[in-house]
Parts: C-alpha cells; structure tokens; sequence
C-alpha cells in the first residue's frame, strides 16, 4: 500500500501571470483598470493596459485628422494612469505596461491578448445602448472562449 500525501497548497502560484485590461477613457474602462490592478497586485502579475484606437474609414475620408485624435486620446490615457498610480506609489505597487493596438475593440483585444499571453482579460461593461442588439465587446471576448473574462459593471 502506497502512502498518499494531500496536496500542498501554495499562496499565489497558480494566479495569472499577465492580466489584460480594455482601457478607452469611459468610466466603466477605468473601473475595469482599477479591478485589474487589484488582482495583478494580489497576484504579483503584469498588468497590461490596452488601449485600441479605432480605425474609422468614414472620417478619414472626410478629412479628419484620426490618426492624431486616437494618439492624443492614447497619450490622455497615459497621462491619467500614471497619476493614479503616483497617487498610490508605495500603497500599492503593481508592474504595469500600456499598450495600443489599432483596429476595432474586439479584434484589438484579441491581438493584445496573443501578443502578451494573456491570462486573463478584464473590460467595462458597454455603456452604448445598441450594443445590446449587436452584442458588446465584453460579450465577443466571453464568446470567444480563449481566456477567462471579467466584465466590470
């Protein structure tokens, strides 16, 4: 007869290692940033931010400078995660990377989450009515069944 040891438990080894969050300014961004933060600082992971700058075909053929828009809106964001995270210095620590994609929020997602062997991805829920009908970002990645999500109300 054979002797059985019950498993060991260890603190903190099984967690994520990388946790991607949606960020695009909204407050349900922000609030899904803020979940994130807590679970890469309670796990010891990377937390990395994803911004996705939206491609948009129709103002750019009107002439609208996009491109520029997207990139000051990206710069914004940095600009607010670093203070809040200045804010918190020596609170709380965490290791955090921004990054931005470019292309639709799903498929910007899903390319950021590839990339960075994403273990878990964390978004806001929609704040836009009509997603309801085409079905939110937040829905696509569950659908989508490659990583755990967690949607932030």
């Amino acid at each position: 007869m054979t002797e059985q040891h019950s498993p060991r438990f260890e603190r903190g080894t099984d967690g994520p290692k990388v946790i991607v969050a949606g960020v695009d300014g909204s407050e349900s961004s922000f609030r899904a940033a803020a979940y994130a933060a807590g679970l890469a600082r309670r796990q010891g992971a990377l937390l990395a931010l994803v911004y996705v700058q939206p491609v948009l075909a129709a103002g750019a053929a009107m002439g609208a400078p996009v491109a520029g828009t997207t990139d000051e809106i990206a710069e914004d964001l940095v600009a607010q995660i670093r203070q809040e995270t200045e804010r918190v210095k020596g609170i709380f620590d965490i290791r955090w990377e921004f990054h931005t994609f470019r292309g639709d929020p799903y498929g910007g997602l899903v390319k950021a989450a590839d990339r960075l062997k994403a273990d878990a991805v964390v978004v806001g829920a929609s704040e836009q009515a009509g997603h309801r009908i085409v079905g939110s970002v937040a829905v696509r990645l569950v659908k989508a069944g490659r990583w755990p999500v967690t949607v932030v109300p």
